[in-house]
């Protein structure tokens, strides 16, 4: 069937792309390129594999999916690039980024298992019996007891050996050890609930050795916890241990999401939108009657909450009101449904531990003190969501941010969801808080000092979590940075240093705020400034087009017919020394 629909995409292009040469010629905004179908499939081959083959630290899944990744290649480069126009050449270069994005990750996966491998010294038996489940072969419940009886004393043994240390395992390799003895725990159960009461004799001769070895398999993943560790990296007093990925993977990771700027030429960019930041925000202290202490304005804003309780009624108000803004002055069209369709919900306080302000999407949700919180951390909380802040990131997170960005993914070329990247996502929001900004959005001083407070965050994201990952800061100083530069409380910038290093981001995700919302402001100097398009074909366009790297957004919207071997070199924050 893959084949068939392989010759009937080869057939399409032969047929219909001999006008794509033509740089002028281009598919309308809203329609899908031919490459669509092509990039449903790889998408969906790569989950339907990634279901069937549930043990993925196996020699197994590791060649199954090498294999994969080679034969996509090869179907992509067979294809006749040459006769793709526009949209099509972009979602050609995006799907070969992605396969060898894929790819590599698989590369460096199996180069840590076979590093770690040694620490599972028992698993062919699970991998056998899980093998033959998959197809549904019957098992011999004696043979399969005996089996399970050597499992459990090899399980056992390795247990003893390294309480013994006779087996020598590292922090990062106990950890690795750990989470692939949960996986096999999980796939073993699995698959032998898939036998248990269906098969007579196979339930009967196994029912004692089966607790037995998942009793076995747990108590090697707990010896193994005494000892596992995330990262190598010593507690700086915070609590927080991340893993830092250090200069080469972090200027790797930069390559593949197209940004053609060093970490060095990155930080300077923030020091610059910082300076920016400061002047504005002395401005505003000035008009507030604090002068140049910025500090003593900004905490003067803090106080500025709503009583215990109201908060939900003044997101809802915050929400109306950026919305009947952007559509009064002309700069994007929301759809009505849009308007009617988002929601909100408090966050928890575990969740707010991650999450000290809003966070946004197909809702909104609210961090705001609880009953049982300490008084100190209510405190926190509510001078960290006052009014102005919250003015200033409604719009981020719900219309016309992260909440019409969902909404229109959903509608228009869903299949680019897979191409998502931090800088479209998060700099589309950043972006608007800046064209905001300029479209004089802030009625007064403390609405600016609310504004600027967010926009100063995400210079400073940029750099304490740069400064981090390669291996400059630790936790603490990052906290601290935030607490000193930006005026974070402190509860609040600890939750967000976690947020960063353990709460499943990318290295790449806090620069991709400020960094998107820059590629985002200079292409919108190139089109809409320059008289070439109106605000409201901007943001309708980029919205259609769907998630992908900011550069390919401008080749599509200015038409750029890109090579195959197309790499980044858009300077969208001028050129840096």
């Amino acid at each position: 069937m893959r084949n068939i629909l392989f010759a009937l995409i080869l057939l399409a292009f032969s047929f219909n792309f001999a006008s794509a040469q033509n740089t002028k010629s281009k598919l309308p905004p809203n329609e899908a390129s031919a490459l669509s179908p092509f990039i449903n499939q790889y998408q969906a081959d790569e989950t339907m594999l990634n279901r069937k083959y549930t043990l993925k630290r196996s020699e197994e899944y590791f060649e199954r999916m090498q294999r994969f990744y080679s034969e996509w290649m090869a179907k992509l480069k067979a294809l006749p690039f040459n006769k793709f126009n526009v949209n099509e050449r972009v979602d050609y270069i995006l799907l070969k980024r992605d396969i060898n994005v894929d790819a590599k990750t698989l590369q460096d996966g199996y180069s840590e298992f076979k590093s770690n491998n040694f620490t599972l010294p028992f698993v062919k038996t699970i991998l056998d019996f899980e093998k033959k489940r998959r197809v549904g072969t019957q098992q011999d419940g004696n043979v399969t007891n005996t089996a399970f009886e050597k499992l459990k004393d090899d399980i056992h043994s390795a247990t003893k050996a390294i309480e013994s240390k006779t087996l020598t395992i590292n922090p990062l390799q106990a950890n690795w050890a750990q989470q692939t003895v949960n996986q096999y725990i999980t796939v073993f159960i699995e698959a032998y609930k898939f036998y248990e009461g269906y098969d007579p004799q196979f339930t009967k001769a196994t029912k004692n050795s089966y607790p037995e070895v998942v009793n076995a398999l747990k108590g090697y993943a707990s010896e193994l916890g005494k000892m596992a560790k995330l990262s190598i990296a010593k507690d700086d007093g915070s609590g927080i241990l991340g893993n830092p990925i250090g200069k080469t993977a972090f200027i790797s990771l930069l390559k593949d999401e197209m940004i053609a700027y060093t970490p060095a030429q990155i930080e300077a960019i923030a020091i610059r939108e910082f300076a920016w930041c400061d002047a504005e925000m002395l401005k505003a202290s000035t008009a507030m009657g604090f002068g140049s202490d910025w500090k003593k304005a900004l905490e003067k804003v803090k106080t500025a909450y709503p009583e215990l309780g109201k908060q939900p009624e003044l997101v809802y108000e915050l929400a109306n009101e950026a919305i009947n803004f952007v559509e009064q002055n002309k700069l994007i069209d929301v759809p009505e449904m849009a308007k009617e369709g988002w929601r909100m919900r408090m966050l928890s306080p575990q969740e707010q531990l991650f999450a000290p302000f809003f966070l946004g999407g197909e809702s909104v949700l609210i961090a705001y003190p609880t009953q049982d919180m300490s008084d100190e951390a209510k405190m926190m909380t509510l001078k960290g969501n006052n009014r102005h802040f919250s003015r200033a990131v409604v719009h981020h997170e719900l219309i016309p941010g992260h909440n019409l960005q969902y909404f229109m993914q959903s509608r228009y070329k869903p299949y680019r969801r897979g191409f998502g990247t931090p800088f479209w996502t998060e700099g589309w929001s950043l972006y608007w808080e800046m064209l905001l900004w300029d479209k004089n959005f802030a009625k007064m001083p403390e609405d600016k000092i609310g504004m600027l407070f967010w926009r100063m965050h995400r210079c400073a994201r940029i750099i304490f979590s740069m400064n981090y990952h390669l291996n400059k800061w630790t936790p603490k100083q990052c906290i601290d940075f935030l607490v000193e530069r930006v005026g974070f409380e402190r509860a609040n910038a600890e939750a967000e240093v976690r947020r960063s290093f353990t709460g499943g981001y990318g290295p790449l995700y806090q620069i991709g705020y400020m960094l998107g919302g820059l590629e985002f402001r200079a292409l919108h100097k190139e089109l809409v400034s320059s008289g070439k398009m109106s605000n409201i074909q901007f943001h309708d366009r980029i919205l259609k087009e769907n998630n992908m790297p900011v550069e390919m957004v401008r080749a599509i919207l200015t038409n750029q017919l890109l090579p195959e071997n197309f790499s980044t070199k858009w300077k969208f924050a001028g050129a840096l020394k």
